[in-house]
């Protein structure tokens, strides 16, 4: 497997992760919350519940945001590697 192929993988990895954690924090609070799923951004929290969804929300875009950047900084490296040949 060439380095552009292990950089996609790796990608693909960290999206399909993504998505479960995503899917894993609606399907809970779904089950756990009387506020709706697009009321994400309300100004005042209204239960500590409220106040945990939102954090783990938080959470998983950080763990997002980290595992895409490791992802695209892969995907540089290997850019960076195919031009040097």
């Amino acid at each position: 497997m060439d380095a552009a192929s292990a950089a996609k993988d790796r990608v693909d990895r960290a999206l399909a992760l993504l998505e479960r954690r995503l899917l894993d924090l609606k399907s809970r609070a779904a089950g756990a919350s009387r506020v709706p799923d697009d009321d994400l951004f309300a100004p005042e929290p209204s239960s500590e519940t409220d106040r945990a969804r939102i954090h783990e929300l938080e959470a998983a875009g950080r763990d997002a945001a980290e595992t895409l950047s490791r992802a695209a900084e892969a995907i540089r490296d290997s850019l960076a590697e195919q031009e040097a040949r």
